[in-house]
């Protein structure tokens, strides 16, 4: 446990509130939500996800994600949220603006999931939305990709609800469940160039606290930075 502790750097204290949902960096705290979901939804989750370790659910395991959250973050490389319910704080889901490329790049990548239990009510339109608001107004970004299985029709309309555009098809680009799977590519560029809508943003100021700090520039592994991530709303 200490060596934990002496490893772990705090993630910052930071809320992106919508009118369902709230997003904020995960805590050591939240590990019995999130496994107690994650566990319930294994089976609705495994298919669109990277192979789940055989200690996928335990505590070390969940620790060393918060190690990999909280560096990234540190060196402005990814972003990691989870989604709470607003109102009982319920968790929901996850959220993740990974490969953040700056120089003349400007861009990220999003991933997403939700519990099977919170399928389908628009958690994940919400979620995006704050979360490109995030990447456009706090981080400074240009363009937030995304990609997604082709066999996945509620990402790929979750994903044009929320302003992003096919651009291309990408055979064999990350390794599915075991087998490496083709995926299509989606993109948009900032609302500043092209107009871009969002839906249930909140428009109070306290909903957007300052930029966080140590924002370096960085290029991770794009598989690696998706490791934990599946788009499907």
């Amino acid at each position: 446990m200490f060596g934990f502790l002496r490893r772990f750097v705090p993630m910052p204290d930071l809320r992106l509130a919508g009118s369902k949902v709230t997003l904020r960096p995960p805590r050591d705290g939240d590990y019995h939500a999130w496994a107690d979901l994650r566990r319930r939804s294994r089976d609705f989750l495994v298919p669109w996800e990277p192979t789940w370790p055989r200690d996928a659910l335990m505590r070390g395991c969940w620790r060393r994600r918060l190690r990999h959250y909280a560096e990234e973050w540190a060196l402005g490389a990814s972003y990691s949220f989870m989604i709470f319910r607003n109102g009982d704080d319920a968790l929901m889901g996850g959220i993740t603006l990974s490969n953040v490329r700056r120089g003349v790049a400007q861009a990220g990548t999003i991933g997403y999931w939700v519990g099977q239990p919170f399928a389908r009510q628009g958690v994940m339109t919400e979620a995006v939305g704050l979360m490109l608001r995030f990447a456009y107004e706090e981080l400074g970004l240009h363009r937030v990709e995304a990609a997604c299985l082709p066999q996945n029709a509620a990402s790929r309309a979750l994903l044009a609800r929320c302003g992003f555009r096919e651009e291309g098809y990408a055979p064999q680009y990350l390794k599915i469940n075991g087998a490496w799977r083709d995926h299509v590519l989606f993109a948009q560029l900032t609302p500043l160039e092209k107009a871009v809508s969002y839906s249930g943003l909140s428009s109070t100021p306290q909903a957007w606290p300052a930029s966080p700090d140590n924002m370096a520039p960085s290029t991770p592994s794009l598989a690696n930075a998706l490791s934990h991530l599946v788009s499907r709303s």
